[in-house]
C-alpha cells in the first residue's frame, strides 16, 4: 500500500522515528522555555546538562551497578542540585542585565563541562544497555517498534504535560509566574522569591538530565551529544515562542514528525528543514507560533 506514492511501511516507520526524536526535542525545549520564560536566562549549557544526565546513568551502571530505573530518578536530582549551585553562585548576578550576559556565561559553562568529560572519556561514545523490562518489540503491522522507544515517547509526553499542568494550573505554578513578573509583591506576601527562582532553574536543568537518561540506551553516551542537539532545540524554542511552555511541547513533537516525513520525501533536506521553518516563522511571526508579541 502506498500513500502519495510512498510505501506506507516506510512512511509509518519514519513518522515513528520522528515522534521519538520529537519527544527529545519537546522535553529539552521545555526546560529551556521554563528557564527563559520565568528567569529570562538563555541557558546555552542546557545541552551539557542533558549530557551530564546520560553520563550519570552510564557511570552509575558501569562503576556502581546503579540500574536504569534508579538513574532515571537520581540523575535529575544530582544535575538539578548542580543547577542550584550554579544559579546561586553565578546566574543570580545576571537577572537584571541583558540576555547576552546569561548566554555568554552559560555557553562558557557548557564548554568547560564538555571539555572536562571529553578529556576523561574521549569522544568515541559509550553504550548503555536497554533495561530488561523494556527489551523486545511491539508489532504494529507495518513495522516492529522497539519497546524501549515506545517507552521514551510515553515518558517524555507524561513529563512534558505534567510540567505544563504544574506551571499553568497549580498554586506553585502561579507563585512561580508571579514571582518573576512582580517579585516585590510576592515577597511581601511572605513567599521566598529567591528560593522559587532557584527551584525553577534546578527543575529546568533536571528535565534536561531526565532526557539524557532516556537517551542513553538510544544514542551513544558521549561528551558531544548535547552540543549536537542543542542548536536544533533552540530552533524549536524560537519557533514555538521563547518562554512558551505549550509552544515548546507542541512544536518539538511537530518538528520531529516533519523531520521524519522529510527524510522520506527529500532526505537531503532533513537536516535543515527545522531551520528553514524557523526562518519562515521569524519572518511571519517573530514572537513564535505560541509566543506573545
Amino acid at each position: 500500500m502506498e500513500i502519495f506514492g510512498i510505501p506506507s511501511a516506510l512512511l509509518g516507520s519514519q513518522l515513528l522515528i520522528g515522534l521519538i526524536n520529537g519527544s527529545f526535542y519537546a522535553i529539552l525545549s521545555l526546560g529551556l522555555a521554563i528557564i527563559f520564560g520565568l528567569l529570562n536566562i538563555i541557558n546555552f549549557s542546557h545541552g551539557a546538562m542533558y549530557m551530564l544526565g546520560a553520563f550519570v546513568a552510564w557511570i552509575g551502571l558501569t562503576y556502581f551497578e546503579v540500574g536504569y530505573w534508579t538513574s532515571l530518578l537520581l540523575a535529575p536530582v544530582l544535575v538539578g542540585l548542580l543547577g542550584v549551585v550554579l544559579e546561586r553562585t553565578m546566574l543570580k548576578q545576571l537577572y537584571k542585565l541583558d540576555h547576552l550576559y546569561g548566554l555568554l556565561l552559560t555557553f562558557g559553562l557548557a564548554l568547560i563541562i564538555e571539555g572536562i568529560f571529553r578529556d576523561q572519556f574521549g569522544v568515541s561514545g559509550e553504550g548503555y544497555a536497554v533495561p530488561d523490562a523494556l527489551t523486545g518489540l511491539i508489532p504494529l503491522g507495518f513495522m516492529n517498534l522497539p519497546l524501549y522507544r515506545g517507552w521514551v515517547v510515553i515518558a517524555a509526553l507524561t513529563v512534558c504535560f505534567g510540567t505544563w499542568y504544574m506551571i499553568e494550573k497549580t498554586k506553585l505554578g502561579a507563585y512561580l509566574r508571579a514571582g518573576t513578573e512582580n517579585p516585590q509583591i510576592v515577597q511581601a506576601l511572605g513567599i521566598n522569591v529567591p528560593m522559587l527562582i532557584t527551584f525553577t532553574y534546578g527543575f529546568g536543568v533536571a528535565l534536561a538530565a531526565f532526557a539524557g537518561v532516556l537517551a542513553a540506551p538510544v544514542f551513544q553516551v558521549n561528551p558531544l551529544m548535547g552540543s549536537n542537539l542543542i542548536i536544533v532545540v533552540f530552533a524549536v524554542v524560537v519557533i514555538g515562542g521563547m518562554g512558551s511552555i505549550m509552544g515548546s511541547i507542541v512544536t518539538g513533537l511537530g518538528l520531529g514528525l516533519i523531520e521524519g516525513i522529510t527524510k522520506v520525501i527529500y532526505p537531503e533536506a532533513s537536516s535543515i528543514v527545522v531551520f528553514a521553518i524557523m526562518i519562515l516563522v521569524l519572518l511571519v511571526r517573530p514572537a513564535g507560533l505560541f509566543g506573545k508579541s
